[in-house]
């Protein structure tokens, strides 16, 4: 297996000073300085970003933050995957040190999305239907009030996910918003687009998140090092355009994360999951089997996803707490998974936690996902 040695995060928030190679490197550093080793040992970089081109007219950004983190001579893989772009550099990383092309791996994500005129986010912006008005959040509102229509999920659940982000953000430091928020209020806001108020959006964000990745023999030495127990990436597809309710490509990523594991979904005791929206941490639990297909409001109104339920979800804060700086969000999940694996996560602390799970999503269309990681992490 790969061990997992190192993290660094910075606070995810407007950093309007600092570029996208400013952030990656007080996350390198950070997480060199947790791993305690020189820069040297680095083997190998996969640095993810998804808008530094279009933005900026960035390319080859990796390449920049090694050379100005003094990094010589070691390949460096750019990698672009929507939202899934940090959870994808960390995938590659972790196959090449199983693959033997290098004991140590820094992965980084890094995003700068706070930027004038920035305007919508949409998946597939030359395509039919976002040219027809299918935005973002039109396509995941539509999904919403499918689920309402199909399994009697009601806005109030929807709103509690939020009220739950805000709750578990407010015990985390990094986190965007720590204000908590009462139902009523998140209902009370500004309405995106139907079911949806503003408190049930994901926040854009700047952010940087780093991981240094070794092999189990190099991690041997180290007491805190956390087991990858499996991840794995799979490509959406359309069997059944027209089902809105179910991510075929999440329900194929999870059953095939389980059986890599060698596990079920009751053994797993944290989930960080990409929770763009509320109704997407909603089906994400019936995806990952925490509860039954169609239960998703009925799992997070009975308090099974909160600190102290059966299976804390998004402790962090989540996307909608949190922050989702795009490329940096699947590394920030697991960072979050390895401070609670090592029990070292304070007032958001999950008892007992032993086994995590990392799930991101990318590039949302009306069908079906086109990108979908997981991730399995043991103490």
């Amino acid at each position: 297996m790969v061990a997992i040695i190192g993290t660094g995060i910075i606070p995810f928030g407007r950093h309007l000073e600092r570029s996208i190679v400013a952030m990656s490197m007080d996350a390198t550093i950070a997480a060199l300085e947790d791993a305690q080793i020189p820069k040297e040992t680095i083997g190998a970089c996969y640095f993810a970003n998804a808008l530094g081109d279009m933005l900026f007219g960035d390319s080859a950004i990796g390449q920049n933050l090694t050379a100005a983190m003094g990094m010589k001579k070691i390949p460096v893989v750019n990698v672009e995957n929507a939202c899934t772009s940090g959870s994808t550099a960390y995938y590659l990383a972790r196959n090449a040190i199983l693959a033997g092309e290098c004991e140590v791996a820094l992965v980084v994500g890094s995003e700068k999305m706070c930027v004038p005129d920035f305007g919508l986010i949409n998946s597939g912006a030359t395509e039919l239907d976002t040219l027809l008005g299918m935005v973002t959040p039109a396509g995941f509102a539509l999904r919403a009030q499918r689920h309402m229509h199909d399994y009697g999920t009601t806005p109030e659940q929807m709103a509690m996910v939020a009220a739950k982000s805000r709750a578990h953000a407010s015990l985390n430091p990094i986190a965007q918003f720590r204000d908590k928020e009462t139902i009523e209020q998140i209902l009370e806001g500004p309405m995106i687009a139907d079911p949806f108020t503003r408190s049930q959006c994901c926040p854009i964000a700047d952010g940087a998140a780093a991981l240094i990745l070794a092999s189990d023999e190099f991690a041997a030495k180290y007491d805190r090092a956390i087991s990858i127990k499996t991840a794995v990436l799979t490509s959406g597809f359309y069997e059944n355009p027209t089902d809105l309710v179910h991510w075929e490509t999440d329900y194929y990523a999870a059953n095939l994360a389980y059986e890599k594991a060698g596990i079920g979904a009751d053994e797993i005791d944290l989930v960080e999951c990409h929770d763009a929206f509320t109704l997407s941490e909603i089906l994400h639990y019936e995806a990952l089997g925490l509860c039954e297909e169609g239960q998703g409001g009925q799992f997070v109104a009975a308090g099974h996803a909160s600190l102290g339920g059966a299976t804390p979800v998004n402790v962090s804060g989540g996307l909608l707490s949190r922050g989702h700086p795009i490329a940096a969000t699947g590394v920030a999940q697991i960072v979050e998974l390895v401070t609670q694996l090592r029990h070292e996560a304070g007032d958001r602390q999950v008892e007992g936690c032993q086994t995590a799970l990392a799930h991101c999503m990318g590039g949302d269309k009306m069908g079906d996902t086109k990108s979908c990681t997981i991730t399995v992490l043991l103490k």
